[in-house]
């Protein structure tokens, strides 16, 4: 296989890191300096210059607040991406990693996961290969927790047992999706938790069952929690804090 596939599948490095350790020297195969788009044996000995993994270590990853109005990715349909909020006057004051802001913490750095513009709550921008893979990997099974406020579809009727098909059942673009926890937060605010990360999933799979989607908020990935993290704020995934 590629050396760079063999890194990303040893858990070393992601894919992109890979390729730019290779690039930089970096990486050798039994002994010699490796080139990139080489292949690797099984057997093959692969090391990696200490040079790399301090290069890694420095990778940051900021978790912020996205209000409504900011979509995840790319500028798209006139709205910013969500990135344009990081900087340093909206660095939250009580961040308690107490890492300082510099300027090298913005290149590279990409939503590892996304948040609808019509959506509010912890957003995931990272530096680190290892962390988008392990968030929106294809084999990635972190839980997204999320508080959703319902009400009935206009001149629509509630589906019989609708909790019962959220948690388990539905099928979106014709694919069964994961199950769910399902549980009412409050008369008109559901809990939900998933296992996957489809297109407006959780909008589609309420119209699915007669229920519209008001407002919706993602207040945890994983072990991460939103906390007290105020709307526009940001700060920093600590040393201590995995997902």
């Amino acid at each position: 296989m590629r050396l760079s596939k063999r890194l990303t599948e040893d858990g070393i490095a992601s894919r992109r890191e890979a390729d730019e350790w290779i690039e930089a020297g970096w990486v050798r195969v039994d002994g010699r300096i490796a080139r990139l788009g080489q292949r690797v044996t099984p057997g093959q000995r692969i090391d990696v210059d200490p040079a790399a993994r301090r290069a890694q270590a420095r990778r940051v990853t900021i978790l912020l607040h996205k209000p409504l109005g900011y979509v995840s990715g790319q500028a798209e349909g006139g709205h910013e991406p969500a990135s344009v909020l990081v900087r340093p006057e909206n660095h939250w004051a009580d961040d308690p990693t107490r890492i300082a802001f510099q300027d090298a913490h913005l290149r590279g750095l990409a939503p590892a996961g996304r948040l609808d513009i019509d959506s509010t709550g912890l957003l995931v921008l990272t530096q680190d290969g290892r962390v988008a893979k392990a968030l929106i990997g294809d084999d990635s099974s972190v839980e997204k927790e999320y508080l959703v406020r319902v009400e009935p579809l206009p001149g629509g009727a509630v589906a019989p047992g609708a909790l019962d098909q959220l948690r388990h059942g539905l099928e979106l673009d014709g694919r069964a999706l994961k199950p769910a926890q399902v549980s009412w937060a409050h008369e008109d605010r559901l809990r939900i938790v998933l296992r996957e990360g489809r297109k407006r999933q959780i909008r589609r799979m309420c119209e699915l069952v007669g229920l519209k989607v008001v407002a919706l908020k993602r207040i945890r990935i994983g072990r991460v929690a939103l906390g007290a993290l105020p709307p526009g704020q940001w700060r920093y995934l600590g040393d201590f804090e995995r997902f």
